[in-house]
């Protein structure tokens, strides 16, 4: 049945790969399996790899599949990043821990979100605490409960939404629908009422592998934001972080910083006004690290273009089938936006994915914590 979701890569697929690359390069490897399947009945997990000492203070993180189908590109990277690892470079008393497909539902059913529709770089809060209140999303929420691919009802859907944008302009409706909310579990960008799967466990993931570390750079990997075939080096968080300089001075003028919050805009094609992002819980779960969190966000298409085909996966979850020919076609749609099949875009995001680990690798000796 694997063929109903497009052939080229598929979840089983690239974990088999990861999971190869990993134990040839002589990798530690732990499972954490989800509690749900995939769409052909397939186990799903996150799978954790660490090379190097187990004692090593400093340590190099690459994150894949926050979301989901972005996971694609990521796993790629650390296949390849595996593939070609001679454990003779690795820096004395450096680490390097890789952790594939923090939502293995996501990229498995190819959703950009989790199993709970929920969108994982907003459900990284504090849930003891009031929730973040997006009021302003309730007046779009309609246009993505629509319960029509085509028809009369997406038509008066489509004209509140160009009627919203008339409104608010593109960046300033964006910067609300895609701030997260909270209220509406079969809205668009859902950041959940409490911890997820995914949120459990990259916390339990760290505290295992990180608590004890001085120094760590982590990579979380994306892709959809941006000019196409341009990966962004990123640092998002909500404000600044002890080893900013450090990350500043390490990369120049490549880092691009975006402190995020109400009201907050960014050029970027990432949402300013979100909060729960991964960079900042873990800032937040490992206060005593000198930690430097950093995104590589890998432009595709026009996000004008990207935010359709979200509307019609979303669509998709809600109303549709996601094996039958409409179902497939939303699918493949869905995976080109954040994975374009073009061979020179995969390779460029690969080359400069590498090209910061690289850098971070063989700096990362020299970085001391700030007492």
């Amino acid at each position: 049945m694997s063929h109903f979701f497009p052939a080229h890569p598929g979840y089983r697929q690239i974990r088999e790969r990861f999971l190869a690359a990993a134990t040839a390069a002589g990798a530690q490897l732990t499972e954490y399996v989800h509690p749900m399947p995939g769409p052909f009945g397939e186990t799903l997990a996150t799978d954790v790899a660490w090379l190097g000492n187990p004692d090593a203070r400093r340590v190099l993180v690459a994150l894949s599949g926050t979301h989901g189908v972005e996971g694609f590109y990521g796993s790629d990277c650390q296949s390849l990043w595996l593939e070609g690892f001679d454990a003779r470079t690795l820096p004395d008393g450096v680490a390097i821990l890789m952790i594939h497909l923090i939502n293995p539902w996501g990229t498995a059913w190819m959703r950009r979100v989790n199993e709970d529709n929920l969108d994982q770089n907003r459900n990284y809060l504090d849930f003891s605490r009031p929730l973040p209140d997006n009021r302003p999303y309730g007046e779009v929420h309609s246009i993505y409960a629509c319960d029509q691919l085509h028809g009369p009802k997406r038509d008066q859907a489509d004209a509140l939404f160009n009627a919203a944008i008339e409104h608010h302009g593109w960046a300033g409706l964006m910067s609300v629908v895609e701030a997260g909310q909270y209220a509406f579990p079969d809205g668009l960008f859902f950041g959940g009422i409490a911890p997820s799967w995914s949120n459990r466990t990259l916390r339990s993931i760290i505290e295992r592998h990180l608590r004890d570390a001085e120094v760590v750079c982590c990579f979380d990997l994306h892709t959809g934001a941006g000019d196409y075939g341009h990966p962004m080096l990123m640092s998002i968080v909500e404000r600044a972080y002890p080893a900013l300089e450090d990350a500043r001075a390490l990369f120049g003028p490549w880092l691009f910083t975006l402190i995020t919050g109400a009201n907050r805009v960014s050029d970027t094609g990432v949402a300013a006004t979100s909060t729960g992002y991964t960079s900042q819980m873990l800032l937040d779960a490992l206060p005593s690290v000198h930690l430097m969190p950093f995104v590589i966000e890998c432009g595709t298409y026009p996000g004008a273009a990207v935010h359709q085909h979200l509307r019609d996966d979303h669509w998709l979850h809600l109303h549709g089938d996601p094996l039958d020919k409409t179902g497939r076609g939303i699918k493949q749609g869905l995976l080109e936006q954040f994975y374009p099949a073009d061979p020179d875009w995969q390779e460029v995001a690969w080359i400069r994915t590498r090209q910061a680990w690289d850098k971070a690798l063989a700096a990362l000796p020299g970085i001391h914590r700030a007492e």
